[in-house]
């Protein structure tokens, strides 16, 4: 857990809490809409913990009791409403864990907090069951629905929240952030950058990673050596593939940069712009052997190898043909 200072990114929404802390203006209800690992639960806990800091700043303290507890997840007036079912928070998740607790008011802080995490798998029957007490909540309670789809939400519900929606943060950010923070090399984080498409979690996770670390170093070893590869040795470098089967897009989207990176440098011989700085003499080496329509003939063939698997195509009969198109560009 940490303070706002501590976040990347989405300062208009840290901008807004932090106001809405200091005028004393606290909305009953927040929605937190974004994509997955976006950021929206590590500053939900922010402001959860502002709130409840013992010092009364728009930033968390960290040091006095109430942060400390926050912090180790502790905090008896903070409450992270959880459901047994994988992908349903039913009506007597949200009647026991919530709308049967809110009447008690808080054990020690200013506000009652409850935190929901995945809210859109709340079914209708659940969200009925929370409208009467965000129509009518108690002057403690503070709701926040983290969804990564308020879409589903229904109008009722939508019409009585403040909807804070999380963009993606720039690349530049994320990057000196990897580098500063996990201690990771300017070539691996562009990798980590150009995944992870704004998604600040998304980019700390595959950071940290070692089995993308292996993903990556697979790939790329494929990548250097498919030109080369002969009609007898596909059966081997499927299997090879296989072995990432479930993070088999992942795969493919490695092979997409380095794709797009040789189309870059051919176009502006600019190694600056490339994602693999780290591979520039391979890069190099292909983008001369290869014409720009052979380069995209590859990430064409690359995104039909996504539609075909997902369709439960053969998985080795779509890899055959994918290996089979970069090879002859």
């Amino acid at each position: 857990m940490a303070g706002f200072k501590d976040m990347i990114g989405h300062e208009q929404i840290i901008e807004h809490l932090q106001n809405a802390i200091r005028m004393d203006k606290i909305s009953h209800a927040y929605i937190f809409n974004g994509p997955d690992k976006s950021g929206k639960k590590m500053l939900a806990e922010a402001f959860a913990m502002a709130l409840q800091c013992e010092k009364g700043e728009a930033d968390p303290c960290l040091e006095c009791h109430s942060c400390k507890q926050a912090m180790n997840h502790n905090q008896p007036d903070i409450i992270y409403v959880t459901h047994e079912k994988p992908n349903t928070i039913s009506v007597d998740d949200i009647r026991s864990q919530l709308v049967n607790d809110v009447d008690v008011k808080p054990y020690n802080s200013k506000y009652k907090v409850y935190i929901i995490d995945e809210a859109e798998k709340m079914n209708p029957q659940a969200q009925n069951a929370m409208l009467k007490t965000i129509e009518e909540p108690p002057a403690y309670a503070v709701i926040l629905l983290l969804t990564t789809n308020a879409d589903t939400f229904l109008p009722t519900i939508l019409s009585r929240c403040v909807t804070l929606n999380f963009r993606v943060v720039p690349d530049a950010k994320i990057k000196s952030y990897l580098m500063e923070h996990c201690r990771v090399p300017d070539y691996q984080a562009d990798v980590c950058v150009a995944f992870a498409q704004g998604n600040v979690g998304k980019a700390i996770s595959l950071a940290s990673s070692e089995n993308f670390r292996e993903l990556k170093a697979a790939a790329v070893q494929l990548l250097k050596r498919v030109s080369e590869i002969d009609l007898y040795e596909f059966k081997e470098a499927i299997k090879q593939i296989g072995e990432f089967k479930m993070e088999i897009n992942d795969y493919f989207d490695i092979m997409m940069i380095w794709y797009r990176d040789m189309l870059m440098y051919k176009a502006t011989t600019d190694v600056n712009r490339l994602i693999f700085k780290d591979e520039v003499y391979d890069i190099k080496r292909q983008a001369s052997r290869s014409s720009y329509s052979g380069i995209e003939a590859v990430l064409e063939a690359l995104e039909k190898a996504k539609v075909r698997l997902k369709a439960n195509v053969n998985f080795d009969l779509t890899l055959e043909l994918l290996l089979l198109t970069m090879k002859e560009n």
